[in-house]
């Protein structure tokens, strides 16, 4: 039986006349979401490939590594999918040169990073904002702070009608709900938010994540946001500890399916779809993302091995050695703030590391040069270029 997921009322956008949509509150209804056969299976084999991942971070000595890592590939992606041409590559540079002001393309990656950042620590905080809307306004500001956000109501959500896709509102590929619906579905959304059903947290988490995309409160910014909100509630609902799953990657493998899959949910009321899509893909990153932390542990074993095994090795190239993970791109400045140290000491760390293999010269150029943790940052970059560059 199709099950109906919401309805369409006429509005005016852009002095057109155009169907907004205006989704269904949550659980899926007439008939309710069954999880079986095909379905559970896949739950499961998702279920374990989750628990695969939360049980290797307990495992690795540093569990900032990788959160700084994966992170930043979370970033990298989900803005990639909305157009940002900026890699992982360029990220990490602006981080390495303080004084330069971020282009964009990466100030928009920048933005992720503060958002995600933002929204995690008032989780944690005792008297922060809960899960609620007030907690994604907040984020959203974060998220469209400079030039190109300036004009799209940072932190506010939409007071005019949006579409996606089209040069228009009336050849759009989807319009939103319109402004006078906003309140009550967001407030269903949240209520959603905390409340418990029958189905399982990790189909809860993509439901949501496809119901928010549906509702597009604001104005920009709600492909980025929307899977954001993935990364929360899989640590805050408790099925994982820390931001380790970068979805974004599934999904710009997989972009024509996903997007295919979120508007089978609309016009043909596949839940069931989408969340077998969905499950595959939490399978699928977390296990990638067992192996990528399991080979970049080795690597820095590797490599840590081979620095101690270095003539000219000091504390300070030790020290220096122990933060690339978290600083895999530097410059001698970064290496003197970093190892609190004079200029003359940060030069001769860096140079022990060059001279171990560990720290490439990536610029060519005699004055303000970087140097790359090359093979780290070779296992980390992988699925965060660009297809055409």
């Amino acid at each position: 039986m199709k099950r109906t997921t919401g309805q369409y009322e006429r509005t005016i956008a852009g002095d057109e006349a155009v169907q907004a949509f205006i989704p269904s509150a949550l659980p899926p209804q007439d008939p309710e979401i069954k999880i079986d056969g095909q379905l559970a299976e896949r739950l499961r084999t998702a279920e374990h490939a989750l628990a695969r991942l939360d049980l290797a971070s307990e495992m690795v000595p540093s569990l900032d590594w990788f959160i700084y890592a994966f992170v930043r590939k979370e970033a990298v992606i989900s803005s990639q999918i909305e157009g940002t041409q900026a890699t992982l590559i360029d990220l990490l540079n602006f981080e390495a040169e303080h004084e330069v002001e971020p282009d964009a393309d990466v100030e928009e990656i920048c933005n992720h990073l503060d958002a995600l950042s933002y929204a995690r620590k008032e989780l944690a905080k005792s008297d922060g904002l809960p899960l609620s809307m007030r907690l994604l306004n907040g984020a959203h500001q974060r998220l469209m702070h400079g030039a190109r956000g300036a004009t799209k109501q940072p932190g506010e959500v939409r007071r005019s009608q949006n579409w996606i896709g089209g040069s228009r509102p009336g050849n759009a590929i989807y319009v939103p709900p319109p402004v006078k619906a906003l309140p009550s579905l967001l407030g269903d959304f949240e209520k959603y938010l905390h409340t418990t059903d029958n189905l399982p947290p990790l189909v809860r988490v993509g439901l949501a994540h496809v119901q928010f995309e549906s509702i597009h409160p604001y104005l920009d910014g709600n492909g980025r946001l929307g899977r954001l909100l993935i990364a929360l509630l899989l640590e805050h609902w408790g099925l994982l500890k820390a931001p380790l799953l970068y979805l974004s990657l599934f999904f710009k493998r997989h972009r024509a399916e996903y997007f295919r899959r979120l508007t089978a949910v609309r016009t043909e009321g596949d839940w069931e779809g989408w969340t077998d899509f969905f499950l595959d893909a939490v399978a699928t990153i977390a296990d990638e993302a067992v192996t990528s932390a399991r080979e970049l542990f080795a690597v820095v074993t590797s490599d840590r091995a081979r620095v101690l095994a270095q003539d000219t090795t000091s504390v300070s190239a030790v020290r220096l050695f122990e933060l690339l993970p978290n600083h895999p791109i530097i410059t001698v400045a970064t290496a003197m703030t970093l190892i609190e140290t004079s200029k003359p000491t940060a030069t001769r760390a860096v140079e022990t590391l060059i001279a171990a293999g560990i720290l490439v010269e990536t610029t060519g150029k005699k004055r303000d040069r970087s140097f790359a943790y090359q093979t780290y940052v070779d296992r980390l970059r992988i699925g965060t270029e660009l297809e055409h560059r």
